[in-house]
């Protein structure tokens, strides 16, 4: 089997039918939409800094993606991966620096142990299942960016250390009371549309 292009400019097509020059130092290599239900044909240069395999059928995650030292961005929105298939994730020390996690659109039931990427400044688990934001006070405190719309969360819990945090999006969940945001300064969107909530923001915004 040939390998993919891994250049952005060659996104389309089947995997089969693409190549690489094998003396390019490739960074981004974009699988969107190939509905590949592994990556073991495909080849992952350790020179990659985006990897995104969003829309495909993965329901666990490739060892090798966690050799990809220079890892800075890593989607896998749109598969099938639930919370044993996400849990290697932890010990990848080698892709520590990633600051960009997308789960978007999986099987996931609760918040993944991302606590080794200390310099995540965007996670995305929202269209998943998970019903409790327990796991988030181990997400590093440098993150800008939280989305975890489209879940069963009943409670705005463990988000009040994210000091650097500039969007927020909780909508369509389960919550009824809107709480713990007095220390978000930076805010600069806040969603939490299609809950049940009540409340006068002037007692929960800084």
């Amino acid at each position: 089997m040939a390998k993919p292009n891994l250049s952005p400019e060659h996104n389309h097509g089947s995997p089969q039918d693409q190549t690489v020059d094998d003396e390019s130092s490739p960074t981004v290599l974009d699988l969107t939409s190939f509905q590949l239900h592994d990556i073991e044909s495909v080849e992952l240069p350790l020179s990659l800094t985006e990897l995104d395999l969003t829309a495909n059928r993965l329901s666990t995650l490739d060892p090798r993606i966690g050799q990809l030292s220079n890892l800075k961005t890593l989607s896998l929105r749109q598969n099938l991966i639930d919370d044993a298939g996400i849990e290697p994730i932890c010990h990848w020390d080698a892709i520590s620096g990633l600051e960009e996690l997308v789960l978007r659109d999986n099987k996931l039931m609760k918040i993944p142990d991302v606590s080794i990427f200390k310099r995540l400044l965007i996670f995305d688990v929202s269209f998943n299942e998970i019903s409790s934001l327990n796991g988030l006070s181990k997400v590093s405190n440098t993150l800008k960016e939280l989305y975890v719309s489209k879940n069963e969360v009943s409670k705005m819990e463990e988000i009040d250390h994210f000091h650097e945090l500039q969007i927020l999006e909780l909508g369509s969940n389960r919550l009824r009371v809107m709480e713990n945001l007095q220390n978000f300064t930076n805010l600069q969107e806040l969603w939490l549309g299609r809950n049940r909530i009540r409340a006068d923001l002037r007692n929960v915004l800084p």
